[in-house]
């Protein structure tokens, strides 16, 4: 399965409206395509790291592979930086 800086497309797995040309997950997609568990996904949300996100037909929240590549990028930035300051 893709990671979120591969380059290449995901498995096909998506939600959501692709009228913009890219892919949209609910939180339990974006869990599975960066190899996170869903608390984590919601942590990023909590923490901003995810802001503004669509919500599909049936109400649940969604963000676009650019949305979650980039918070898949900040958190392990933060965590390295974690790491150096202690």
């Amino acid at each position: 399965m893709a990671r979120p800086d591969d380059q290449h497309q995901t498995d096909g797995r998506m939600a959501g409206d692709q009228a913009e040309g890219g892919l949209w997950f609910t939180i339990a997609q974006a869990a599975a395509f960066t190899g996170r568990n869903r608390q984590t996904i919601y942590a990023w949300e909590r923490r901003g790291l995810l802001a503004d996100p669509r919500h599909d037909e049936h109400g649940r929240r969604i963000y676009s592979q650019q949305q979650i590549a980039e918070a898949h990028k900040k958190a392990r930035e933060n965590a390295a930086a974690a790491q150096g300051a202690a």
